[in-house]
């Protein structure tokens, strides 16, 4: 009977810790939009990311690893947690460093890179895809198609095909732009799981501050 209990204890732990690093198929390139994450969530958290001076638009979310179907998370890994300073180093397209940490935490360790290589990866993840800039010149809120911000993300990077991106809403917004790209952070198409399109035809959209 002890050794019954003592398998149950050690089994529930170990899945209690989370997927195993590095076991993943590619990867989701999160972007978010600012203004409309700062009007949902962040200004009632008076996140930093969202102060006027900052003038922040389309945001690294996260570099998020895939299966096929389904996604790991919070994996357990022998390489050490990054400092405040590299966390920190993410903020001016993260919007924070805590969001950072966070990343890291829940995604980062998926990947089975150091801290010191995930940023790497999500920073040249994030420069490799031009952010239209249209955007940044909505000069109040607006009413658009999520379609149309896709198409716009499509004619300013080429190497993107439909099935390669998808836009996200949330409340009747604009949330996120995600694009799937390999391991080697080339465009790839997307699981089936991840291309769910918002279908709105009029999700609001929040000029940068």
């Amino acid at each position: 009977m002890r050794w019954l209990i003592a398998l149950v204890i050690t089994t529930g732990t170990a899945l209690a810790q989370g997927d195993r690093a590095g076991a993943f198929d590619y990867y989701v390139l999160a972007l978010s939009w600012t203004p409309n994450w700062c009007a949902l969530e962040g200004d009632a958290r008076a996140s930093e990311q969202c102060e006027a001076d900052r003038g922040l638009g389309w945001t690294l979310h996260g570099l998020w690893p895939q299966y096929e179907t389904g996604w790991p998370s919070f994996c357990t890994t022998a390489r050490r947690n990054p400092s405040r300073a590299e966390t920190g180093a993410m903020r001016d397209i993260m919007g924070t460093g805590g969001l950072a940490w966070y990343q890291w935490k829940k995604h980062g360790r998926c990947s089975g890179l150091s801290s010191q290589a995930y940023f790497e990866a999500s920073r040249q993840a994030y420069e490799a895809i031009v952010r239209p800039p249209v955007f940044r010149k909505v000069s109040k809120r607006l009413k658009l198609s999520a379609s149309v911000v896709e198409e716009a993300f499509l004619q300013s990077n080429p190497d993107l095909s439909p099935d390669m991106i998808t836009v996200t809403c949330k409340d009747r917004r604009i949330q996120e732009v995600r694009i799937c790209l390999t391991k080697a952070l080339e465009p790839r198409v997307c699981g089936a799981d991840v291309r769910r399109d918002c279908d709105l035809g009029d999700a609001l959209f929040d000029p940068i501050r």
